[in-house]
């Protein structure tokens, strides 16, 4: 080969090397913009006013709490890429349908995720609360009340309904009516009807939960039991027992299905499990979130879970005049500063059990 030659293939030589490290550059900044692109419209954050602890509420004694954050040490460093604390607003859509323009929001919880302790809190809501709506009144004759699942139905453009206009539809107004009420601070959401569940816990092969009493009438058996995905919709939404209770049975499966996304059988599919449900769920997840949340799950050890509802004993049943559907309807009576207080107390990563040994007043329990 001629001097020549052999400086013209040197040339050609860096000029292709250069051309593929351009490509590649330019795929890799085209990957990391698709995955920073959250999946839904995102939660607008202006209308938040987040409610702190007030200067008279103390924990009491004995509460369940987290670590604080503390800055710049070694300890609090997030794993897995994520912020120190995450909090997302999960949602069970009643609809029996395969979309999400219409159906009320059966299930509401807040879950608060610590990627440095790592833990979650959840946190749920009763769907009779009688709350504060907005942006409904101009719709229903000057009405700004109604039960807390119908925010969900509001916002999202099935029906007629599509009570306001942000993109977020149902899931920003049930965000925004739980801020106003209750001082919630919610930075994504996820919504998943019950077609969707069912789907999701027959792909992963069921999940395995042991019962402390026979459910559904009977059909569930005191014990270890397999479940399908149908089988276990049933047990969420199963409340013979009790409004609470459901809340209960809902807590059992969660923590199943928990279990079993992050067995070794089924962990290393969750990538391909997201991808097969992509436009199933409503959300605005983005992939590299749910990359985070994926790695955090692989970590967590499961007695960092905790489950938190209400203490039943504040809650007294009562009838409301409800003018949209002109009869009495059922609602919770309950003081909302005292709820506002645990909300506040939640969102600082700790929980204040009444104490109470009776099964009904129990506020907190933890996946086993």
């Amino acid at each position: 080969m001629s001097k020549t030659q052999k400086i013209i293939t040197a040339f050609l030589s860096i000029t292709a090397c250069l051309l593929i490290i351009l490509v590649g550059f330019a795929s890799w900044e085209t990957y990391q913009y698709w995955v920073s692109q959250p999946l839904g419209a995102a939660i607008p954050t202006s209308p938040y006013t987040p409610i702190g602890l007030p200067a008279t509420w103390t924990p009491t004694p004995g509460s369940v709490g987290l670590e604080p954050y503390v800055a710049g040490t070694l300890a609090s460093r997030p794993l897995c890429g994520g912020p120190p604390i995450m909090n997302i607003l999960a949602i069970g859509s009643d609809t029996r349908g395969t979309g999400y323009t219409w159906g009320l929001s059966d299930v509401m919880r807040v879950v608060r995720i610590d990627f440095v302790k790592p833990s979650i809190m959840v946190l749920d809501f009763p769907r009779d609360l009688w709350v504060y709506i907005p942006y409904i009144a101009d719709n229903i004759n000057g009405q700004d009340h109604e039960k807390l699942n119908q925010a969900y139905l509001y916002g999202n453009p099935g029906d007629g309904f599509k009570y306001w206009d942000d993109p977020s539809a149902g899931p920003g107004l049930l965000a925004l009516t739980l801020n106003l009420n209750f001082g919630v601070k919610v930075d994504h959401y996820i919504a998943v009807n019950m077609n969707t569940f069912v789907k999701l816990v027959d792909a992963v092969g069921g999940i395995d939960v042991t019962l402390d009493e026979s459910k559904g009438g009977g059909h569930l058996q005191k014990g270890a039991e397999h479940l399908d995905g149908t089988e276990a919709l049933a047990l969420a939404r199963n409340r013979t027992e009790g409004v609470f209770s459901r809340g209960l049975n809902q807590n059992i499966v969660l923590c199943g299905l928990q279990k079993k996304l992050t067995s070794p059988s089924v962990v290393t599919e969750i990538p391909q499990l997201v991808s097969s449900f992509q436009g199933a769920v409503q959300t605005d997840l983005s992939p590299a979130i749910m990359s985070q949340l994926a790695c955090l799950a692989a970590q967590l050890p499961r007695k960092n879970i905790a489950l938190y509802s209400f203490p039943e004993n504040l809650f007294t049943g009562a009838r409301k005049y409800d003018p949209v559907f002109k009869k009495d309807v059922f609602i919770w009576d309950v003081d909302f500063s005292i709820l506002r207080n645990y909300v506040a107390e939640f969102q600082s990563g700790s929980w204040s059990d009444s104490g109470e040994t009776s099964t009904s007043n129990q506020s907190t329990s933890f996946c086993q």
